[in-house]
C-alpha cells in the first residue's frame, strides 16, 4: 500500500462544515441538474470515458500486464462501440494514449464538457485469490477492503506535479461525503442505476459479481454528473490477469459496458421524452399541502426558488391531465420541450424531500431544479 500522508491528513483534520457545504452547493449548481449540450434537446448527449492511470503512473500490475494498458484498451473499444451505434452522442476521452492525467483534471474534463455520464475504468489489486468485478459510486466505504481500493486509486495524486498539495484541504471525512451525497442526490441515484446495469452485464458474460459498492474516490467526488468507477478485475490474480490482458476479453468487457450504457441511455432519455415515465393515471397524490412549499402568490417575480420537475414532453400536456394525479402543476418551455414541475421552496432540503415523495408516487425521474420566474437558472 502506498504511503498516503496527504490523504491521512485529509481524514484526520476537521474543517469548517458550513464553509464546505457552501462550496459544495455552488459546485453542484454550476451545472444543470441534467446537462443539455450545445443546441441539442434533452437526453444523454455526452459521455466522458476515463481510462485510469497512464504515463508515469502504471497503476497496479500482475506478472506482466499493467493497469494503465488494460484500462486504455477497454476505454477505446467502449468509445468505438458508442460512436458506431450512437453517432449523435459525443464521446470524450480523458486520455486516448499512454499519458499521465491528474485526477482533478479528469473530473474537470467531464465538468467543462457538461457531460451527462462519467465512466472511469480501472483494474484491481489484492490477494492472489481475489477475483471478480465491482462498480463503485461515491459514498462511504463499508469494509476495509473497499477503503483500500479507494486509497490505492487516490494514491495517484502523489505523482502529480505538486505532490498532491492541491488536495491538502480536501475533506473526505464521513460527514463531508454524506453532505456531498445529499448535494449530488439526483446524480447519485442515476449512478447507482447505471452501476447496477453494469454489474448485470458483467454477470451475463460469466464474470464474478462483487456488486455495486461505495467509497471515497477523489475523481468521483469532483464530477457533477452521474459517475461510476469500474474495477474490471484483479491483475494480482493469475487467471484474471490472463483474461484482462487478452484483447478478445477486453472487447467482451467493453461490449458489456456498452450494453449497460445502451440500457441506461434508454432509461435516462425517458426522463426527457416523457415516453417511459411510470405514472399511474387513475389516482391522486395524497400529500399535505405544506409539503409543496410556497403558494404561488408568495413567490416574488425576481426570486430564485427550487421546484421539482416530474415530467418532460415533446407535446403540451393539460395541467389537469390525470397523469398529474390532482396536483397543482406548473409548465415551462425549454429548447422545444414542455416541462412540468410541482412545489416551490426557498431551501434545498424541502425540495429534495418532495422529490422523494414524487418518486414514491410513481414519478421515478423526478429531480430538483432552480427557477427564476418561468425560466430555469443555474446558481
Amino acid at each position: 500500500m502506498a504511503n498516503l500522508p496527504i490523504l491521512n491528513k485529509m481524514k484526520s483534520e476537521q474543517h469548517n462544515r458550513s464553509g464546505w457545504l457552501l462550496l459544495c452547493f455552488l459546485a453542484i449548481f454550476s451545472f444543470s441538474v441534467f446537462s443539455q449540450t450545445d443546441g441539442t434537446m434533452g437526453g444523454l448527449n455526452t459521455v466522458v470515458i476515463d481510462a485510469g492511470h497512464g504515463g508515469k503512473d502504471p497503476g497496479c500490475h500482475g506478472a506482466s500486464a499493467n493497469e494503465k494498458s488494460v484500462t486504455l484498451a477497454i476505454a477505446l473499444k467502449l468509445g468505438a462501440f458508442i460512436k458506431e451505434t450512437f453517432p449523435n452522442v459525443k464521446v470524450i476521452y480523458t486520455r486516448d494514449s499512454d499519458v499521465f492525467v491528474e485526477l482533478e483534471e479528469r473530473a474537470q474534463i467531464a465538468n467543462r464538457n457538461n457531460a451527462d455520464l462519467f465512466i472511469c475504468i480501472h483494474a484491481n489489486a489484492g490477494p492472489a485469490t481475489a477475483y471478480g468485478v465491482e462498480t463503485y459510486v461515491l459514498g462511504l466505504h463499508k469494509t476495509e477492503a473497499q477503503k483500500q481500493v479507494a486509497e490505492r486509486e487516490n494514491a495517484t495524486i502523489e505523482l502529480e506535479e505538486d505532490g498532491g498539495d492541491k488536495y491538502k484541504d480536501f475533506d473526505l471525512s464521513p460527514d463531508a461525503i454524506i453532505a456531498r451525497q445529499l448535494q449530488l442526490s439526483v446524480f447519485l441515484d442515476h449512478s447507482i442505476v447505471f452501476a447496477t446495469k453494469l454489474q448485470e452485464q458483467f454477470v451475463s458474460i460469466g464474470r464474478s459479481d462483487r456488486g455495486v459498492r461505495q467509497a471515497g474516490f477523489l475523481v468521483l467526488y469532483r464530477t457533477t454528473m452521474p459517475s461510476v468507477l469500474i474495477e474490471t478485475g484483479f491483475l494480482t490474480n493469475a487467471e484474471e490477469e490472463k483474461f484482462l490482458a487478452d484483447p478478445a476479453s477486453q472487447e467482451k468487457m467493453a461490449r458489456s459496458i456498452f450494453n449497460a450504457f445502451k440500457d441506461y441511455k434508454k432509461y435516462y432519455d425517458a426522463g426527457f421524452s416523457g415516453e417511459g415515465t411510470a405514472i399511474e393515471t387513475n389516482n391522486t397524490v395524497n400529500l399535505d399541502k405544506s409539503k409543496f412549499g410556497l403558494a404561488e402568490t408568495e413567490v416574488k417575480a425576481d426570486e430564485v426558488i427550487y421546484r421539482v420537475q416530474i415530467e418532460t414532453s415533446t407535446t403540451k400536456i393539460a395541467l389537469n391531465d390525470a397523469r398529474f394525479k390532482g396536483m397543482t402543476v406548473y409548465m415551462y418551455e425549454d429548447k422545444g420541450l414542455f416541462k412540468y414541475t410541482v412545489g416551490a421552496f426557498r431551501d434545498l432540503e424541502s425540495a429534495n424531500n418532495l422529490k422523494k415523495e414524487m418518486r414514491t408516487a410513481g414519478f421515478e425521474h423526478a429531480f430538483v431544479i432552480t427557477m427564476k420566474g418561468n425560466q430555469r437558472v443555474n446558481l
